[in-house]
């Protein structure tokens, strides 16, 4: 953001969300460090912290060592000042986890699933997990479609869902700040920021689930969401004279699957055909499967047949993992995002 741009009340956001990510991420410091880390007049960061420190929001953890003068007071974040909500929608269930501001995971749990339903069912829900947990303040939801903006453009199956603006439906309800994301995208998120070594890679993470396939897609660290927020509909991808990738699995068939047991040699060679095109295309480093997909077994068949359409030594790493936790842990980083932003906590503190 320009500052110079800015207006009183988005400056005021800016640096209650620098407050809360220096804090989250230092474990402690004081109004001078912060000052200095931030660059925001000392005057100006102490008046911020008397307000956070009385609403609850900072914890005082003690008093550095004097240096001629008076003892700096050193602050902490108090990480059950706001909680989380990670929601998702599949056609068995519906998953959910509630986390505190460093994303420790306070309960996970399921319920019935929503989907043949209606939103009404999926708000009840939500306000059950909220009245038992009032401090939650963020919510982010999966779902297994296309979303533009926090609008649903594409789910299949599920037509009452289609075009529903499940982000603006819950903010004006619930006055929580919402974000709703496709289940793929939040997957290769999830599984990207709980890595080790989070050097700047391209993903693919493939499910072939209980609603069709789906793609998310990661290049260079940056998600890919494309032009009309379509990407990752591998569905589409056509493949033989006939087929595209959905009907190559099914064989021939748009319907659903029975099983999502990937055994017949013919969905390894789909497989195997899009494993090339991606490398073809993007050339990623690594392409994930879920783990109770796929196993070790078929992960070397892949591998094997996806070297018959393109040079074997350009193809990516093929692994696998657990899908529910890294769309759990995707979602918890889009929510923990809006945490700090803190826009309904900020905008009471801006009203006072």
């Amino acid at each position: 953001m320009d500052e110079l741009l800015a207006t009183p009340k988005e400056m005021k956001r800016v640096i209650f969300r620098g407050i809360r990510a220096a804090l989250l991420a230092l474990g402690s410091a004081t109004k001078v460090e912060l000052s200095h880390k931030l660059g925001i007049s000392f005057p100006t960061i102490s008046k911020f912290l008397t307000q956070m420190e009385k609403d609850g929001e900072l914890i005082l953890v003690g008093l550095d060592d004097s240096s001629g003068g008076r003892r700096a007071k050193r602050y902490a974040y108090n990480p059950e000042y706001m909680l989380g909500l990670a929601i998702f929608l599949e056609k068995t269930e519906t998953n959910y986890m509630i986390f505190n501001c460093l994303g420790e995971v306070k309960e996970q749990g399921n319920t019935t699933s929503v989907l043949m339903d209606d939103v009404l069912s999926l708000t009840k829900q939500i306000e059950d997990i909220i009245v038992n947990n009032p401090k939650i303040s963020s919510i982010s939801i999966g779902v297994p479609g296309a979303v533009k903006n926090g609008r649903i453009i594409y789910m299949p199956s599920y037509e009452q869902f289609h075009n529903l603006d499940l982000k603006g439906y819950f903010e004006e309800r619930l006055s929580i700040p919402v974000v709703v994301e496709n289940d793929m995208n939040a997957a290769v998120l999830g599984y990207n920021n709980n890595r080790r070594n989070k050097e700047n890679s391209s993903l693919i993470y493939l499910y072939m689930g209980h609603n069709g396939p789906g793609a998310g897609i990661l290049i260079n660290g940056d998600l890919v969401r494309g032009s009309t927020f379509f990407s990752g509909e591998v569905s589409f991808v056509p493949q033989y004279d006939d087929r595209n990738f959905l009907q190559s699995l099914n064989n021939g068939s748009t319907t659903e699957k029975e099983t999502a047991n990937l055994r017949k040699d013919e969905e390894i060679d789909a497989i195997s055909r899009l494993v090339a095109s991606f490398t073809a295309m993007i050339n990623p480093h690594t392409v994930i499967f879920c783990n109770n997909e796929v196993n070790q077994t078929i992960i070397n068949q892949i591998a094997i047949r996806s070297a018959t359409y393109i040079p074997e030594e350009h193809l990516p790493e093929l692994t696998t993992s657990d899908w529910k936790q890294d769309y759990l842990y995707g979602l918890q980083k889009l929510g923990l995002d809006l945490m700090i932003s803190g826009t309904k906590i900020s905008n009471d503190q801006e009203n006072r």
